[in-house]
């Protein structure tokens, strides 16, 4: 067994082995993981326990999650799904859920109804009709493995999956999105990279919110990553409670960058059922941005994205810059200031 493999096997995933553990809500935690599944990492028990709020927040389960309203499936992937496995919502480009189990569970997480539970297990023949329909789909250029976290799988399982998809001439482009940095940080091996540095061009889609999650482990693993050519980009999650502060995003997106990795998406929460409670307004997002538009290079910024309810596709919500169009602009800089813009063209 490998190294990353014992860490994930000492995982807690019951009430009852954290009970030793002070400072949670024993009572919440044997109720919501009748409803939800319950996973953490000794790594992420250690930065827990060192990190405070931010960790325990978006990973130990309390009882708002029963509380809260939302739909099951909010951006109707199930709608969308042509075939088991798949998400087809964009014409050049699919979802492949390739698993259905994760190192962690995300207490906001959007497939909250079906990952981590025994039930909707994945086999690799399972697979194979997702992607025969990628083969027989033309238009699809480009694949993005989620699921669940992909690298759950053995390196075997991962190769042999990456290896199928570049056989298709049509398929251009992989993203691989995980969450093993910040939670298995073991998982991230010389071996791993060396497969995804031979599945290139694959793009690496890390999931970090908050500038506690940069353990020295974790940024070890993503430094392994970019040093084996394997570019990285991340998409943070909106939470109220957790990183709804400008200048704690400031922090974290300029620590990415010295990182090498592309902040790419500030996700507004989905509506899904059980995570209300970390919601912010869009107002609140759109003043992030606003905010952090004079503040961050271009680099370190993100694009403010909303998934629209019903499998409608993302949108980017961005502060109004344009106070009026026509020969002479009106525009608004970053500090607030209106500035004139000649915006004639010459004859």
């Amino acid at each position: 067994m490998e190294k990353w493999q014992e860490h994930n096997k000492n995982a807690y995933k019951t009430a009852a082995q954290l009970r030793a553990h002070s400072g949670m809500d024993h009572a919440a935690l044997e109720q919501v993981t009748e409803t939800y599944p319950l996973r953490l990492t000794p790594h992420l028990l250690e930065l827990l326990h060192t990190k405070g709020d931010s960790i325990a927040r978006q990973f130990v389960p309390t009882a708002a999650e029963l509380e809260d309203g939302g739909e099951v499936d909010p951006l109707n992937e199930e709608g969308l799904s042509p075939v088991p496995h798949v998400v087809h919502r964009y014409p050049g480009r699919v979802l492949l859920l390739c698993a259905t189990s994760c190192f962690a569970y995300c207490r906001f997480c959007t497939r909250k109804r079906h990952v981590g539970r025994a039930t909707h297990g994945i086999s690799f023949s399972d697979l194979l009709g997702a992607v025969e329909y990628i083969r027989a789909t033309p238009q699809i250029n480009e694949v993005i493995l989620s699921g669940g976290d992909p690298l759950t799988m053995s390196d075997r399982l991962v190769q042999e999956l990456l290896g199928r998809l570049r056989k298709i001439s049509h398929v251009k482009v992989l993203r691989l999105g995980s969450r093993a940095p910040v939670v298995l940080p073991q998982r991230i091996t010389p071996a791993l990279c060396k497969l995804l540095q031979q599945a290139q061009p694959l793009y690496f889609m890390t999931h970090i919110n908050h500038p506690d999650e940069l353990s020295p482990a974790c940024i070890a693993a993503c430094r392994k990553l970019v040093d084996a050519g394997v570019p990285l980009v991340n998409q943070t999650v909106l939470l109220r409670g957790v990183n709804d502060s400008a200048a704690l995003l400031q922090g974290l997106f300029e620590r990415l960058l010295e990182l090498r990795i592309r902040p790419y998406y500030l996700h507004q929460m989905d509506l899904t059922r059980g995570t209300a409670h970390f919601r912010t307004r869009l107002e609140d997002g759109v003043e992030i941005m606003a905010q952090l538009r004079g503040a961050l290079s271009g680099l370190a910024m993100p694009h403010f994205i909303v998934d629209l309810p019903g499998g409608h596709g993302k949108i980017s919500l961005v502060p109004e810059y344009v106070e009026c169009l026509g020969e002479q602009a009106r525009l608004r800089a970053a500090d607030g200031t209106l500035v004139e813009y000649p915006n004639r063209l010459s004859s």
